[in-house]
């Protein structure tokens, strides 16, 4: 019961409608607009696995027809709704000390149809593997954060290989870009569209790019970016390696400053920052060179720093660690919102798949991003996984329309079935 002090199933219910209305006047007939809403209730919904299949028996249709022609041949533009969505974000949390968070992902496929697949290293996997890269924008402020924009990493191979682009639907005008430079893309359009925010983190394969750090200070926008050990910087006394002038640093250089809350507690760790006054360029500014080392184990880990005015340590720490936020909403679009179960192999609908996922997050998050009244006493806030669930049992559920499961089985079926005998026949055209 404590828990209803917090739930408003009727805010929810209207923010979700207010969010598909603004997002369905992306299309010209009312057919897409339903297909769109009934997609993202799919998304929200918890079923085991999320495809058009799954989506369209949860929809009440009488087969996946509709969803797959929503992802391939209907007429919509994207780009156009994840602007919608950035607008939404505004909206709904936007803040002027914002932290625009970049980082990738991949997803393990098997083949070398699927778009941007080739064996490419892997950060969720760890190691090289069969994979999709795409580089991720996060907005996160201090109570809550979303995914606001996504863009997928076409390997040179791709861009090399006319026939492979032709049959993935790859657009001519579409060309090799590194991940630093999708993500400066995205910043830069985030930012020019009047999206409130301060700075800017990543890792260290964007902390390495000198060009995006050059646009973000074009940009006065603060970063926290982090480099390798072996990474040079300039001081007033020349160039060292940043792991040379850890070792140099007295024990009072130190300070212990959390990272921000964490499930058990704050994030301690040692840090320290030196000023970087060599590194002054036509952009004004500060810099410097922020080191956080671990109490426990030692290791330490080094970031490249400016900001348009001095800061003290505590907000560039505060910046480094929210950071970790983009982690926690690849976890919950993956396990929660299906953002890593297409089975889409073509360009756009990848990214038609995504920016549905990347909704469903957005909604979630403005949900849970209210504080109108305190949390009762021994609760945690509601949390996106938890407003989920909420939110299919209060809201979607009740009012969703259910398929004829004997039809569904048969139509399925006669899928199955025909798939199985064109991979017969395809085998037997190959084989001598």
């Amino acid at each position: 019961m404590a828990a209803g002090y917090r739930v408003d199933a009727q805010r929810w219910r209207m923010l979700f409608d207010d969010l598909l209305f603004t997002v369905g006047q992306r299309f010209r007939r009312p057919e897409p607009r339903r297909r769109v809403r009934d997609f993202v209730r799919g998304l929200l919904a918890p079923l085991p696995r999320k495809n058009c299949w799954t989506i369209a028996e949860h929809a009440g249709d009488a087969g996946p027809d509709g969803m797959q022609d929503l992802l391939t041949r209907v007429k919509w533009d994207d780009v156009a709704v994840r602007a919608d969505v950035r607008e939404f974000i505004c909206e709904q949390f936007g803040d002027t000390e914002a932290v625009l968070v970049i980082d990738e992902t991949g997803d393990l496929k098997k083949g070398r149809h699927t778009v941007g697949v080739q064996r490419q290293y892997s950060g969720t996997a760890g190691k090289i593997e069969n994979c999709q890269l795409a580089v991720h924008l996060v907005y996160a402020t201090e109570v809550v954060h979303a995914m606001l924009d996504a863009a997928l990493y076409l390997p040179k191979s791709w861009c090399d290989d006319p026939q492979r682009r032709a049959e993935a639907g790859v657009p001519e005008q579409v060309r090799f870009a590194t991940k630093p430079q999708l993500a400066s893309r995205m910043i830069e359009t985030a930012v020019t569209a009047g999206l409130p925010c301060r700075w800017v983190a990543g890792d260290e394969a964007y902390g390495a790019d000198p060009r995006l750090a050059a646009q973000l200070r074009q940009l006065q926008l603060g970063y926290v970016l982090a480099v390798a050990c072996s990474h040079q910087v300039t001081t007033s006394l020349g160039v060292y390696r940043v792991d040379a002038l850890a070792t140099g640093l007295p024990a009072s250089a130190w300070q212990r400053v959390s990272a921000g809350r964490g499930a058990k507690g704050h994030r301690y760790y040692d840090w320290s920052f030196t000023a970087l006054p060599a590194h002054r360029d036509q952009h004004g500014g500060h810099h410097w060179l922020l080191i956080r080392r671990n109490r426990t184990t030692g290791e330490l880990a080094f970031y490249r720093c400016w900001s348009p005015e001095p800061v003290p340590l505590h907000t560039l720490v505060t910046v480094a660690g929210r950071r970790w936020k983009i982690e926690e909403s690849f976890q919950a679009a993956k396990t929660g919102l299906g953002l890593d179960q297409h089975q889409n192999r073509r360009w756009t609908s990848w990214h038609r798949w995504t920016t549905l996922a990347i909704l469903a997050h957005a909604f979630l998050a403005a949900a849970t991003a209210h504080r109108d009244r305190p949390d009762p006493a021994g609760l945690i806030p509601l949390t996106v996984n938890e407003l989920r669930h909420l939110f299919n049992v209060l809201i979607i559920e009740p009012t969703r329309r259910h398929t004829d499961p004997l039809l569904w089985s048969v139509r399925r079926r006669r899928h199955q079935a025909r798939a199985m005998k064109s991979h017969y026949a395809r085998q037997a055209l190959i084989e001598p």
